[in-house]
């Protein structure tokens, strides 16, 4: 399983803070686990990440590659604001069925299961979270997000990882204005692959790049593609690809 770190969020300000920062709505968190990203002011993602209501705050739960990277964007906007970030030792445990008293259904899908935070190691995980990922369109952490994305691209409406309603954050503009002004030119799909192809190769449609394959999986990947490009027969590697419906 990718490791992940648990973070403690406390303070006066820290609901505020948060609300002012991130993709979602923090009132979510309340009931509930929510997903939600923090952005750049142009609109590209930074990282993303979930959030649940904790003692005297909330607790973060974000990809260990991103942890860093997310703690001095976080410390950057605190300025004077009453907010403490503390790492904890708490591990994430996660499992499919039914959600355990402890635990949060993952708001990005149904199949996805739960997530849980508890104080012991998680046992030796034996779920295939790639099919799972490509199976219902779900990017990852470092593979299908990173700087160069915008978040609709990625699928973030249809995961419940942005509100439109909340109000403002940082790359909020941009957000809604791809949502609200333009038709999204580009973006993720799943697609069928048959024949050899390693990820990270560039997928072709009559003698053009559509696009790139992320994540595969046996028959199946997730590719970043262009739409106006991504029609008939495309190529990637030695393997013939096929538009699949999301």
């Amino acid at each position: 399983m990718s490791t992940y770190r648990i973070l403690h969020l406390t303070g006066a300000d820290v609901r505020d803070f948060l609300q002012g920062l991130i993709t979602n709505d923090i009132a979510g968190a309340d009931t509930g686990l929510i997903y939600a990203a923090l952005l750049t002011p142009q609109g590209k993602y930074i990282a993303d990440f979930f959030l649940s209501k904790a003692s005297q705050g909330y607790l973060l739960d974000v990809h260990e590659s991103l942890t860093d990277v997310l703690v001095q964007r976080l410390s950057m906007y605190k300025l004077r604001a009453d907010v403490t970030i503390t790492p904890t030792d708490k591990h994430l445990h996660r499992g499919l069925g039914p959600v355990p008293a402890d635990g949060y259904a993952d708001p990005r899908h149904d199949a996805l299961g739960w997530r849980a935070y508890r104080d012991v190691a998680a046992p030796e995980d034996t779920i295939d979270w790639t099919a799972l990922r490509v199976a219902h369109l779900i990017p990852q952490s470092g593979i299908e997000l990173t700087p160069d994305t915008f978040i609709l691209e990625a699928g973030f409406e249809r995961l419940s990882g942005v509100d439109f309603r909340k109000g403002c954050y940082v790359g909020q503009e941009v957000t809604a204005r791809m949502k609200h002004k333009t038709e999204l030119r580009k973006g993720l799909a799943r697609v069928a692959l048959s024949g050899a192809a390693e990820t990270g190769s560039d997928i072709t449609a009559n003698g053009k790049v559509a696009g790139q394959l992320l994540s595969r999986t046996q028959d199946a990947g997730i590719a970043y593609l262009r739409f106006d490009r991504a029609r008939g027969d495309m190529q990637a590697g030695d393997a013939m690809v096929t538009l699949l419906d999301s």
